[in-house]
């Protein structure tokens, strides 16, 4: 399996790859830098500072961008110059992490830190805290009917839940699989394949629906963080990877990774805000 290079850089901690179909671009992010970025596949990287850490840049229906902030969510006009805040949850010692767009157009966000928490906010700006106890949630998924949700929290295992699309109700939290090592973002494909980040691994793993793995694949980022697929037939799986935490690292960590013609993936929905 040929891993390549897509976007060539030296992430702190690259997370939330996100194909916007609209543009046929890669949006990406790097908290620790506290950058935004969109990638031309084929041209350039554009990349947007912001003044405080962002986990993750999601495409509006309204257009803009949607930016998971350390301090809450934001909505940026299509302009990029224009900020006004959506929901706004400070708190002390408290970080931006996984964030995923439902196919009502709600947006579901976790928090890093000892009271990490999953939030879900409607396009009015409601705000509703549906999980506790979440203090190193990297990863948000729906199965292709929506009537799943995956979370992985760090914990070395993927979570399930029950989904209600419509009312937006998450059933019980319970194991899917356990895994031998640290799981970070994760892609569910049209199959119902869960692709995932293995972080300490190095590697791209593949789960079935029902949580046995399928497949491994090594990559030449030691520390892969998230992925997507993508492409003008969402077909390619985007990783984003990290410098922060390798002892030595290569021309490849860092980077943003693309494994080509890799499996279909769903397509991706914009926040209805």
């Amino acid at each position: 399996m040929q891993v390549d290079t897509a976007v060539p850089a030296a992430a702190r901690s690259g997370r939330a790859p996100t194909w916007d179909i609209g543009t046929e671009t890669l949006l990406w992010t790097d908290p620790p830098a506290r950058s935004a970025h969109r990638f031309v596949p084929g041209r350039t990287d554009h990349a947007m500072e912001l003044p405080q850490q962002v986990s993750a840049a999601k495409t509006r229906s309204l257009g803009g961008l949607a930016l998971h902030l350390t301090e809450g969510i934001a909505l940026f006009d299509s302009t990029g110059s224009h900020r006004t805040w959506l929901v706004y949850w400070a708190r002390e010692g408290v970080q931006a992490g996984a964030t995923a767009i439902d196919a009502k157009g709600r947006l579901w966000a976790t928090t890093l830190g000892a009271d990490g928490w999953l939030a879900r906010v409607t396009g009015d700006g409601s705000a509703s805290i549906v999980l506790r106890g979440l203090p190193a949630a990297n990863g948000i998924a729906w199965s292709p009917d929506s009537t799943r949700m995956y979370l992985t929290d760090g914990s070395g295992r993927i979570d399930v839940l029950d989904f209600d699309l419509d009312s937006g109700q998450c059933g019980e939290r319970r194991p899917l699989c356990e895994i031998d090592g640290e799981p970070g973002g994760l892609a569910v494909d049209a199959d119902g394949r869960l692709w995932v980040a293995i972080a300490d691994r190095g590697e791209i793993r593949c789960y079935t629906a029902e949580g046995a793995l399928e497949r491994t694949i090594p990559l030449p980022a030691q520390r892969p963080t998230d992925c997507c697929f993508g492409g003008p037939d969402l077909t390619h799986l985007y990783i984003t990877s990290a410098t922060d935490g390798v002892a030595d690292p290569t021309e490849a960590d860092g980077s943003v990774l693309i494994i080509w013609n890799l499996a279909s993936g769903l397509r991706p929905h914009s926040f209805a805000g």
